[in-house]
């Protein structure tokens, strides 16, 4: 046994005598096979350590030299950072040729955006990611000053959709603020308000981040709009931008709606069908609305395109002449005349009657600007739907405006409509003999006037019998009785 460089090495000699028996020469053999067989276990060992010993080395290597990089990125960015975005862009353009041919990118439209790398990343993201389905539809939403309609648009877009039409579909809302705190906001009032809609795909929100603006304080004016109306319209244009580039991998179409309308019943399939019914695939817009950006329907393949040419003249004409200028430049002949052109559009942009979508708001997101538009094309609308309800003795304290009786609401043949409530008035329904009510539905508003909607209402209901005020008897109003009055009347619902 010798020690040798920290290495013990055992060194084991076997003299076979003629004169062993049999038995002692076959124990011997059986001892040097294995001792053999260990020897070429530790040397493998051996190797082993020794390869093990270089792997650690090269990691801990690569771990220095991202220290290192992480350190120079870093000093890149202070560096970066100093620069004009002018000296940026051409840094990056020389950075990035290596002697190949480069196309255009929204780096060389937004060169803010190299400021970050989480400027295209949205802040706010609810929904499931669905994708696959026929129609996506965008709804870009912006803080008003005075009322927001984007909760009645959302619930007449979706109450209007079948099961099926449900599942071949995703709304998209975008909310096109800076405020990340407005943004979250809304975010979270939307997944109270739909979260079923949310949690199968339905639905989605997203919010741009805070770095994806430019600086709005350099544009320059034209035609002949004030500083605040050309920043509108120039943010207005980027918040499609984001809408579209984020909607284009979703679906086969893409469908341009606002956040304060309504919608027709049957337009998803109306819509649908209309498009697959094209004799042709050289159209560029379906348009099922005549206002504004309000019903515009392209193919997903054409946004690329659109997204493109937008971003190019964003901060110089509003959306509806930056689409035609890209029909202009598709079809129009600079050497004939005007009405050739029309007729050459009119391949491009085809129109479906009546209107699918209608324009309710009155506020625009342009403050201190009032519309009242209205689509002429959208037809009549059923402004109330009848319902049977058991015989009752309807009477009320509101001033009731010219025959809109609450009688005839109550019997479903009109709807109700009166003068401004004040405190303590009242609707009273008292039926004739006791009723098991199993739930009661009051709806508001409609249409032609979604303004006149009751608020700050209770909803009270008066037992038959005092025992029905028991929980145990009624699990079902338990959690909602707020109070019991002396008459044994109880509030069960407020709003």
């Amino acid at each position: 046994l010798m020690h040798q460089s920290g290495r013990y090495l055992t060194v084991f000699c076997c003299y076979r005598s003629h004169y062993c028996t049999t038995m002692n020469c076959n124990v011997v053999d059986i001892y040097q096979r294995e001792f053999l067989a260990l020897r070429e276990r530790l040397h493998s060992a051996e190797q082993e350590n020794l390869r093990r010993s270089k792997e650690l080395n090269l990691v801990l290597e690569e771990i220095k030299r991202a220290i290192a990089e992480k350190q120079a990125l870093r000093d890149i960015n202070r560096t970066w950072s100093s620069l004009s975005e002018e000296t940026r862009l051409k840094l990056w353009n020389v950075s990035s040729s290596k002697n190949v041919l480069q196309l255009p990118s929204i780096f060389h439209h937004l060169p803010h955006l190299l400021n970050r790398e989480d400027s295209l990343q949205p802040a706010v993201h609810l929904g499931q990611g669905r994708t696959g389905v026929s129609i996506v539809m965008g709804v870009p939403s912006v803080k008003r000053e005075v009322h927001s309609y984007l909760t009645d648009t959302l619930s007449s877009l979706m109450s209007e959709l079948s099961a099926t039409e449900k599942d071949d579909c995703v709304i998209v809302v975008l909310i096109a603020e800076a405020d990340q705190q407005y943004a979250s906001s809304v975010a979270d009032n939307l997944k109270r308000l739909f979260p079923a809609e949310i949690q199968s795909g339905l639905l989605e929100v997203v919010s741009p981040s805070v770095h994806f603006y430019p600086d709005f304080s350099r544009l320059r004016e034209s035609f002949g709009d004030p500083k605040e109306r050309v920043r509108w319209r120039t943010k207005q244009n980027l918040d499609y931008c984001f809408l579209m580039m984020y909607a284009q991998t979703k679906g086969t179409y893409y469908v341009q709606l606002e956040d304060d309308i309504v919608a027709r019943p049957n337009y998803f399939t109306t819509m649908k069908n209309f498009a697959l019914q094209q004799p042709s695939e050289e159209w560029m817009i379906l348009e099922f609305s005549q206002l504004g950006f309000i019903g515009k329907m392209f193919k997903s393949l054409d946004l690329s395109l659109i997204v493109e040419f937008m971003l190019m003249f964003y901060k110089d004409k509003p959306i509806d002449w930056l689409l035609d200028h890209i029909m202009w430049v598709k079809v129009c002949n600079p050497e004939k005349d005007a009405k050739h052109c029309d007729r050459q559009k009119a391949n491009l942009r085809i129109r479906f009657k009546p209107s699918l979508f209608q324009h309710v708001g009155t506020h625009s997101s342009l403050a201190g600007k009032i519309q009242k538009l209205k689509d002429k094309d959208f037809g009549k609308q059923t402004l109330h739907k009848g319902h049977a309800n058991p015989l009752a003795e309807v009477t009320t304290s509101l001033k009731t405006y010219q025959h809109f009786t609450l009688e005839k609401a109550y019997l479903g043949e009109d709807f109700f409509w009166a003068f401004t409530p004040v405190a303590g008035d009242f609707i009273r329904i008292r039926f004739f003999t006791p009723v098991r009510i199993e739930r009661f539905f009051f709806r508001s508003g409609n249409i032609e006037h979604p303004g006149d909607k009751l608020f700050n209402t209770s909803v009270e209901v008066l037992p038959f019998d005092v025992i029905q005020i028991d929980s145990k008897r009624t699990p079902k109003y338990h959690k909602k009785i707020v109070q019991i009055y002396s008459d044994k009347l109880l509030q069960i619902c407020s709003k």
